[in-house]
């Protein structure tokens, strides 16, 4: 382990370095407060420290009591000290110091003392991993990687409030797997996953930095365009579209062709509302079922599949979308 050793008796900091090192540890040594807590502070700093209770620039309490206020990661600290007075004890305490040596040190006590040190860092680092791991749990689709449904609207009911503010606009663009219920059908529901987890990341390879996109439900995605127009909007979707279509997905030795609708809504057109602009984009998207797959329709009526180009009433995607008497898929079959 790394440890730092601050002290302003060089006697005393090379005997504690030596003993130290044929313990097995790696040692920065410094000989005052002050550069123990910019070493301590840093973004590599070592995990546990020795420092002596008194040294020039800052004394042992005073470098953890600062330590003490960064939140983490968290740094065992034993103070090396002369005094051993109950009071001095409950300062030592109070400062949120970890443990205590007294000099002249003996080295049995000093090991023992190290490993009791080790076991916390271990089980703060423990605690830690298993802290983000829930975090992310709660955050993602666990199939995907992607952000989950309540994470992406989340995400759009905060960027609609800042446009809104900006008087700025954004948009969103709801993606549907083509055919998907045959795929599980033919291939198999780890295929199916296959496939899903595919599409995620060609998506994903294409999106801005600010751009987000998540899981909705099922083979649907969500894509929130953030600080752009409707064009803007219809060309990030159509690069979706172009680079899941490009590349099959890959099943063991044969490629399953992959291919998307998407609807895309923009504020410009809807207003600020979450539901009304994901409505658009859901009637959108079933539009673009409705006039062959594999292609994005835009809620001003565009509509885009490769370099083909045609017209779309949105209204009337939404009465097909809900009726089958002119033909267009129900919500059941993608």
């Amino acid at each position: 382990m790394r440890i730092l050793i601050a002290d302003d008796d060089p006697v005393s900091r090379r005997l504690l370095e030596a003993t130290l090192g044929r313990l097995g540890h790696e040692v920065l040594s410094v000989a005052d407060g002050t550069a123990a807590m910019a070493a301590l502070l840093s973004p590599d700093g070592p995990r546990l420290a020795v420092l002596d209770w008194m040294m020039p620039g800052a004394d042992g309490l005073a470098v953890c009591r600062t330590i003490r206020q960064r939140q983490a990661p968290y740094v065992y600290i034993i103070l090396l000290t002369s005094h051993n007075r109950r009071e001095d004890l409950v300062a030592g305490l109070d400062a949120e110091a970890d443990d205590f040596l007294t000099k002249p040190l003996d080295v049995v006590e000093l090991r023992a003392r190290l490993r009791s040190g080790e076991r916390v860092i271990s089980l703060q680092e423990g605690l830690l991993r298993a802290q983000e791991a829930l975090q992310r749990l709660a955050a993602h689709d666990d199939l995907t990687g992607l952000w989950n449904r309540r994470m992406i609207l989340d995400r759009l009911e905060t960027e609609l409030h800042r446009a809104k503010r900006e008087s700025t606009h954004i948009g969103v663009a709801l993606v549907d797997l083509d055919h998907f219920k045959e795929i599980n059908d033919t291939y198999g529901h780890a295929a199916g996953d296959g496939v899903l987890r595919h599409a995620a990341d060609r998506m994903r390879t294409i999106l801005r930095d600010y751009d987000y996109l998540g899981r909705y439900g099922g083979e649907e995605f969500l894509i929130v365009v953030s600080r752009a127009e409707t064009a803007a909007v219809t060309e990030v979707a159509e690069r979706c579209r172009r680079a899941v279509a490009e590349r099959p997905a890959a099943m063991g030795d044969r490629r399953v062709a992959v291919t998307v609708s998407v609807g895309v809504a923009s504020t410009r057109v809807v207003g600020y509302d979450e539901l009304a602009l994901i409505q658009a984009a859901d009637a959108a998207m079933y539009q673009a079922k409705a006039e062959g797959r594999n292609r994005v329709v835009g809620c001003e009526g565009r509509v885009r599949a490769g370099p083909v180009l045609a017209t779309a009433d949105i209204a009337g995607a939404t009465a097909a979308a809900s009726s089958d008497q002119f033909g267009a898929p129900s919500r059941t079959a993608h």
